[in-house]
């Protein structure tokens, strides 16, 4: 969860249909993610290339301080604030997490919960000793975006991810591949501290980033790993665990319904972060597109990205 308090639309069932639709867009963003992120962009080049879209975008007002949208096919920025600041990421966070443990875990593993976690929304949590599929509680953590699931997560990767990472300390591996995976994506101010993006302090939040990196992180996960993001373009989802013990994952994403192909979604929230929401969407046949939006509000994240969305289907579509 991002906060205790953290509203929740209603659930509705789950689609299947996206799982396999995601899997066609994989060679053509993971091509363009090539030719995006393996060489840095210069500053005066992504400028050129955001001012050359800015008609649709021109006097957008968003709450957000920070935002980016970049067409990945092209690897053309859209729109573009303050993208580069170091902001807390909050609950974005378990995105990196899920592609590290990813990494080790099977989705079809079966895993022992070590901890209860406590209900999100109308769900009933889930409780210690149950067994669920690594897939299932992926799906749980990031669409009710579970604080506890990450630790989880993060604990029962652990020891695999130390098996293959001789460098990754004991009890913090999770964390260590997920700041080596940010240097391996060329994520320049981003760095992790927990599993979560839960604030640590009043003052230090559990990761910092920028809405590029971001960018670059979300269209990444989207491409190389889509079914393990599946569920989050759902409105909510209805899990079991082995012993047939089911429990619902509500999304946190209150604009989910409202973004046409969506492909991934991510919100967080935390006193520090504000409102954030990182959304990978298609605008066509294999035409996807990243919005990113930091430090915006509870609600104002939503407002924020669909205007975003909407700029960007004009602007593709008016090409």
């Amino acid at each position: 969860m991002e906060t205790p308090n953290e509203p929740t639309p209603a659930l509705p069932q789950q689609g299947i249909a996206l799982r396999i639709a995601l899997l066609g867009l994989s060679v053509v963003v993971l091509g363009a993610l090539a030719l995006e992120y393996a060489l840095p962009t210069p500053p005066e080049a992504q400028s050129a290339a955001a001012a050359e879209a800015t008609s649709e975008f021109s006097g957008i007002a968003l709450e957000a301080d920070a935002a980016i949208v970049v067409d990945i096919a092209s690897g053309r920025t859209l729109y573009e604030r303050s993208a580069d600041a170091q902001l807390p990421l909050a609950s974005l966070t378990k995105v990196a997490l899920v592609l590290a443990i990813s990494e080790v875990l099977n989705p079809d593993d079966v895993i022992t919960i070590p901890r209860s976690v406590p209900p999100t929304g109308n769900g009933r949590g889930v409780k210690k000793g149950e067994s669920w599929k690594v897939a299932d509680f992926i799906d749980y953590t990031l669409v009710a975006s579970s604080n506890e699931g990450a630790e989880i997560l993060a604990d029962v990767a652990d020891s695999g991810l130390r098996a293959r990472y001789s460098e990754a300390p004991a009890g913090e591996a999770a964390i260590w591949r997920m700041n080596d995976l940010g240097q391996d994506l060329g994520l320049g101010v981003t760095y992790f501290l927990n599993p979560s993006g839960l604030d640590i302090s009043p003052t230090q939040s559990g990761a910092y980033g920028s809405a590029r990196d971001m960018a670059k992180l979300f269209a990444y996960a989207a491409s190389a790993e889509p079914s393990l993001f599946a569920g989050t373009a759902e409105n909510g989802l209805l899990l079991s665990s082995a012993e047939g013990e089911e429990t619902s994952a509500e999304n946190t994403n209150e604009s989910q319904g409202a973004i046409l192909g969506l492909i991934l979604g991510k919100t967080g929230f935390t006193d520090l972060a504000g409102g954030n929401l990182t959304v990978v969407f298609d605008v066509g046949l294999a035409r996807p597109v990243v919005a990113v939006v930091l430090a915006s509000s509870r609600e104002g994240r939503f407002e924020d990205m669909q205007k975003l969305v909407a700029a960007a289907r004009a602007t593709i579509a008016a090409r």
